[in-house]
């Protein structure tokens, strides 16, 4: 049994055969603007329109034997492109990061907000194809609009370019526009997923106290501990109170993710009981 084949070498027009380079269907200023997005020609412009389609001309044509296709397909294999590419940059971004932290930060860059703003950014907009039926000014400001066609767009330029095409202009027109170094600094504070952590799990908040200070005055070290509930979870030692903090809250992550901690002894009161810290 022989599987589907997903670009050009399929059989079925327009998502492959031959080359639609010559099809009439783009306007040349969307053709110009498309090649300056994406740093190349556009050789498959047929499957470029349909990225720019809005579902408002096929429904202008319902009936009719034949009618243009909307981006709806392409929306979706654009959104797989997308998150397959964003998840590797972020796979290699943060080596040490688990499966829920990177999931967290894919979806602050690829979800339709952000998607609706990386459109705006290009002007997407001005070359959305709408049906006359439809409010055309609306439409080409309408987020949920702008989102669907950045995605749609993302999978043409995958069928015609293939993965490093899309990759170039995801590096280009995603990338770039996020604000990695806040994701990194959102990653790594380990504080505020501790305060996550015990508001979704409906825990009192973390408590840190200095336990110890250690050396001369001129190069004293603080001993930080953090606790839930008077209950222990980690600690940390480092020149600054700040670091030694975020240290222990990144002890308490690891034990509270990892350890299977019971969370109803957080929450009940602990008296004459405690969590031995490992040392």
């Amino acid at each position: 049994m022989s599987l589907p084949l997903l670009r050009a070498e399929a059989s079925d027009e327009p998502y492959g055969g031959s080359s639609d380079a010559n099809s009439p269907d783009l306007d040349s200023a969307t053709l110009a603007y498309l090649e300056r997005l994406t740093g190349r020609p556009c050789n498959r412009r047929l499957i470029y329109r349909i990225a720019l389609t809005h579902r408002s001309l096929p429904h202008d044509h319902q009936g009719q034997k034949k009618h243009p296709e909307s981006n709806q397909r392409l929306e979706f294999l654009g959104d797989a492109v997308l998150d397959l590419l964003i998840s590797e940059h972020l796979f290699k971004l943060f080596p040490e990061s688990d499966e829920g932290h990177l999931s967290s930060n894919r979806a602050k860059i690829v979800n339709r907000k952000a998607l609706a703003a990386f459109a705006h950014e290009l002007k997407l907009g001005e070359h959305l194809i709408i049906g006359e039926s439809a409010n055309r000014q609306k439409i080409r400001t309408s987020d949920s609009a702008l989102a669907d066609a950045f995605e749609a767009l993302v999978g043409a330029i995958y069928l015609d370019q293939g993965l490093d095409g899309a990759k170039r202009f995801i590096m280009e027109h995603v990338i770039t526009m996020v604000d990695l170094n806040r994701l990194i600094e959102e990653e790594f504070n380990y504080k505020s997923r501790l305060i996550e952590f015990t508001q979704s799990h409906q825990l009192p908040q973390p408590v840190y106290t200095v336990v110890a200070e250690e050396g001369a005055e001129h190069e004293k070290t603080f001993v930080i501990e953090v606790s839930c509930n008077g209950i222990p979870l980690g600690k940390g030692s480092a020149p600054r109170k700040k670091d030694a903090e975020q240290l222990a809250a990144r002890e308490a992550m690891k034990r509270l993710e990892n350890e299977n901690i019971p969370l109803q002894r957080l929450r009940d009161n602990p008296e004459q009981e405690s969590i031995a810290l490992k040392s």
